[in-house]
């Protein structure tokens, strides 16, 4: 079971930096126009997060997955798939555990699957 962790959790951040790698080639070679043009945000960074978003008109909670199209939410999204490395991994290994006896294990794994999964759909912030 920790050999299969590992392996998966080596492979899928692997996956994951390569991708982030290629998310910002595409976003510094200007090849895929971001929503937010990279020479603004030095101004844009010091300001509140209520008027970031109210000047550039980017979107909050998931809103952000229409806009995979532009280059700086490309990025965005590579770093997302991070936070699906663990999830993964877990899943991967609940079937091992309960075929392994393990049943403990198993439910405990499932528990934090299911609280990952609950954390990202918003549950612990009202959908924010």
């Amino acid at each position: 079971m920790q050999a299969t962790y590992a392996r998966w959790l080596d492979v899928a951040t692997r996956i994951g930096f390569a991708i982030s790698l290629v998310a910002f080639l595409v976003y510094v070679s200007g090849l895929v126009e971001p929503l937010v043009p990279l020479q603004e945000l030095p101004r844009l960074w010091s300001l509140p997060a209520s008027r970031f978003v109210a000047l550039t008109g980017e979107p909050t909670g998931w809103g952000w997955l229409a806009l995979l199209g532009k280059s700086d939410f490309l990025n965005l999204g590579a770093v997302a798939l991070f936070g699906l490395v663990t999830l993964a991994c877990y899943v991967r290994i609940v079937p091992i555990l309960f075929s392994a006896g393990e049943r403990l294990q198993a439910y405990i794994a499932l528990a934090q699957v299911l609280v990952l999964v609950a954390a990202a759909a918003g549950f612990f912030t009202g959908g924010r």
